[in-house]
């Protein structure tokens, strides 16, 4: 069966009595090429076990299980099962568990089902849960790679650069954990139905430790968020109401001594910037 044949997949949802959910985001391939370029460019070989959420189908799902040891599928939607049960029948080394990805214990999970594998991602993520679920990976860290298809607005915020107005909160909280690569954009003539936007494919290489030092974690997040809760004031304005300074001649001092002008936008730093005014901040408070 042709997975990304508009034609075929029709036929698999009609003999299932299949419908899709907006609410869930479903969207299936209908470009072959596309599921074969992910895996290709994922990095995926037979030493890897794969974590994949929202299979649907299984377009995806059969690519893997050509690359990979291990293949491990985490669908909510139990209606999509017995498709998944027949598309998948021919893979061997494909586990399909039922389940909501947020509500699991990812590194038991890891330690159960990808024993002498290198534990990574790769999916086509539903665009209503990408920042939770990337959260929820990231913060598990028992992965070695991701690689997932996102919104493009989205993956564009994951890997914009300092003074961009993609460049956010999240985009430092991905940095923490991974360095991110786009790698391809995918169109909407390649799903069915069609979504509204363009999506985009990205992979994010997960990282020993930060690319700076950052002694206090939650503080350091606190100075991001903050410096980004209002992202028109400058950096002092900004922090005094986040951080609960008062004397904002406490913050130009600490700019002051990171090199950094008292009128800066938090848009602007670097992570290693992040890293050093929040370790100032913490010594000067």
């Amino acid at each position: 069966m042709d997975l990304c044949s508009e034609k075929e997949i029709k036929s698999l949802l009609d003999r299932h009595g299949f419908r899709f959910s907006r609410s869930k985001g479903q969207n299936f391939l209908v470009d072959g090429r596309v599921p074969e370029e992910i895996v290709r460019r994922s990095g995926i070989g037979e030493d890897c076990g794969v974590l994949e959420i929202g299979p649907g189908i299984g377009a995806l799902t059969v690519c893997l299980s050509q690359a990979a040891g291990r293949v491990l599928a985490v669908e909510l939607d139990r209606a999509l099962l017995p498709l998944l049960s027949e598309t998948l029948s021919g893979c061997g080394n494909v586990e399909v568990l039922s389940g909501d990805v947020l509500k699991l214990d990812l590194p038991e999970l890891v330690r159960s089902r990808f024993a002498g594998f290198r534990p990574m991602v790769c999916a086509n993520l539903p665009y209503n849960i990408t920042s939770p679920v990337l959260t929820a990976l990231l913060e598990s860290e028992c992965f070695q790679a991701v690689t997932v298809m996102v919104q493009r607005e989205v993956a564009l915020r994951l890997t914009a650069r300092p003074g961009t107005s993609e460049y956010g909160a999240f985009t430092l909280f991905l940095q923490y954990y991974a360095v991110p690569e786009l790698l391809f954009d995918v169109p909407p003539e390649s799903f069915l139905p069609r979504p509204r936007v363009t999506s985009s494919v990205i992979r994010l290489r997960i990282l020993d430790s930060p690319p700076a030092s950052v002694p206090d974690k939650a503080f350091f997040f606190r100075v991001v968020r903050g410096a980004f809760a209002q992202r028109r004031k400058t950096l002092v304005n900004a922090l005094s109401a986040a951080l609960g300074i008062p004397d904002k001649d406490v913050l130009v001092r600490v700019l002051s001594s990171c090199g950094l002008s008292p009128d800066i936008r938090g848009e602007r730093l670097s992570f290693e910037e992040f890293a050093l005014l929040s370790r100032s901040l913490k010594e000067a408070l």
